[in-house]
């Protein structure tokens, strides 16, 4: 196994206000050397939702390689590790601020993803990326088994959507929950998605509703994924959220809000 004494950790809470609310990020600013499997080794032994490793770009117009890690898995790609990255390497002035808007391109699993740094006074203030768009797999037709896995009743999930796997990258099951008080109720059996949903294309689990706590949201959501590692985490990733609201949007006549 391949080690690097240089590798430095920082570790970054994002995606959340108040501060340390938001799921814990690890990024490995230097990982040049480190094997596959000591990176593996890495993110298990810090057991956070996800860890990241920069290395060099291995395409020319590339700017670095970024490997993304739960304790569990490789993630061909992820919204709030690679934002992270981003930052704290503006951060940490492994990148230079170019104005008002600095450009990035990362190599992660699933190919080129284009990052923008926005910047005032010389310090980031917003980080956008662009991803995949997602793509949409097969439905999972027992409502009964996913909400006896979820610890619901059937009559709590909605029934004008279905239950679709949606990926940018990483699949997800979309189970559309009515009520905000039904969200609150659910207690995830590690059992039966094991015997149900595990050999699943989709086998992580997003549950959402469109009622709210916080004002000015657009849906409520909990995730769930013992196949990565992460059998709850808060809150979920960027990209599931923006799959949410894709998702909803092709599958509802209704329009979301602004």
């Amino acid at each position: 196994m391949q080690t690097n004494e240089k590798a430095a950790l920082l570790s970054r809470r994002c995606l959340y206000r108040p501060c340390f609310r938001g799921n814990p990020l690890a990024v490995f600013t230097d990982a040049e050397g480190i094997s596959a499997e000591l990176m593996q080794i890495l993110a298990r032994e810090l057991n956070l939702s996800e860890s990241t490793f920069v290395l060099p770009a291995q395409q020319i117009g590339n700017d670095y390689q970024v490997r993304i890690f739960t304790p569990a898995a490789e993630l061909p790609m992820a919204g709030h590790p690679t934002l992270g990255t981003a930052f704290v390497l503006a951060h940490q002035r492994f990148i230079s601020l170019k104005g008002a808007e600095t450009r990035l391109t990362f190599e992660e699993g699933v190919g080129p993803i284009a990052v923008s740094l926005f910047a005032q006074a010389g310090q980031v203030h917003t980080i956008q990326m662009q991803q995949p768009l997602p793509t949409f797999g097969p439905v999972f037709a027992d409502r009964e088994i996913i909400a006896s896995m979820l610890s619901l009743k059937r009559e709590d999930l909605e029934n004008e959507l279905p239950l679709e796997a949606v990926s940018c990258g990483v699949p997800f099951l979309f189970v559309p929950i009515k009520k905000l008080e039904a969200m609150h109720r659910i207690r995830f059996r590690q059992d039966l998605w094991e015997r149900e949903l595990s050999g699943f294309p989709a086998p992580q689990v997003l549950a959402f509703t469109r009622e709210v706590e916080i004002a000015g949201s657009t849906v409520h959501s909990r995730m769930f994924a013992p196949g990565l590692g992460l059998v709850k985490i808060q809150p979920p990733a960027l990209q599931v959220v923006l799959l949410v609201v894709t998702w909803y949007t092709m599958n509802s006549s209704n329009q979301l809000p602004a």
